[in-house]
């Protein structure tokens, strides 16, 4: 991407400045590394709740320990990109960080951002979060929430699915019914869907896996849906870990 895209993304992402967490599925975890990699500022990332280990391969230096050890050696690092979490009794797992903890390595890592990952999603394309769901900071200053358009047509079951039932009881799809525009609008749009928590932040959706045209027609569906039906989002976000650029478009409200 060029320093136009990475600038475009991290503008409409409200991932600039301040502490952002990212709540959903379906490309949660690749809009986290994406935004880390392409922000031109001291930038960290971190989770309020479990996540999984750090890739060895993630472009930044990675720490896991206690949270007074974190405050020690996150500040005294020159690294200008860096991965921190908490450690885990659970095999695989990191623990997350309460929002003190968040804001306390913040300022005193002189962050620009701050990025988080908020709720889980077992690596499926959509989801509906659960009653203790999401656990967005109280320092959070905006919120991303991310879908996968891959979900449209396939049946709403586990394999794409987290949390079918809620799911159902949001959006009134019965399992094994493809999935389709409605359903992804109402988990962007519910207030018990990617809306639960936010508050008052400003908050942004992402389609994620805008991978072909077929794709990117359903996606821009979605988005014109989204907003018609959402006053509060500026506009969608498009993108795709198998295209260049990332960013596949910003569809924003009509004039």
């Amino acid at each position: 991407m060029t320093d136009r895209d990475n600038h475009d993304l991290l503008t409409a992402l409200n991932a600039q400045d301040g502490i952002v967490s990212v709540v959903g599925a379906g490309g949660k975890k690749t809009t986290l590394y994406q935004l880390l990699e392409m922000h031109p500022g001291r930038v960290g990332v971190s989770a309020s709740t479990f996540t999984y280990l750090f890739p060895k391969t993630l472009a930044a230096e990675i720490h896991v320990a206690p949270v007074t050890t974190l405050l020690e050696t996150i500040p005294a690092s020159t690294a200008t990109r860096f991965a921190y979490a908490c450690p885990s009794d659970k095999r695989g797992r990191l623990a997350g960080l309460d929002a003190d903890s968040i804001l306390a390595i913040h300022r005193a890592g002189r962050f620009r951002a701050t990025l988080l990952k908020s709720d889980g999603a077992r690596a499926r394309w959509i989801k509906a979060p659960a009653e203790h769901e999401p656990l967005i900071p109280d320092c959070a200053d905006a919120v991303v929430s991310v879908l996968s358009v891959a979900a449209i047509g396939k049946p709403l079951d586990e394999r794409i699915a987290h949390r079918v039932e809620q799911i159902t009881a949001l959006t009134g799809l019965a399992a094994g019914r493809p999935v389709d525009i409605e359903t992804l609008t109402m988990l962007f749009c519910h207030p018990q869907g990617l809306l639960k928590g936010v508050g008052e932040r400003p908050i942004v959706p992402v389609i994620h896996m805008v991978d072909d045209p077929e794709r990117e027609y359903w996606a821009r569906q979605v988005a014109q849906t989204v907003l018609a039906r959402e006053p509060r989002f500026p506009h969608v976000v498009l993108t795709s870990a198998r295209r260049q650029p990332y960013l596949v478009d910003i569809v924003r409200r009509p004039a």
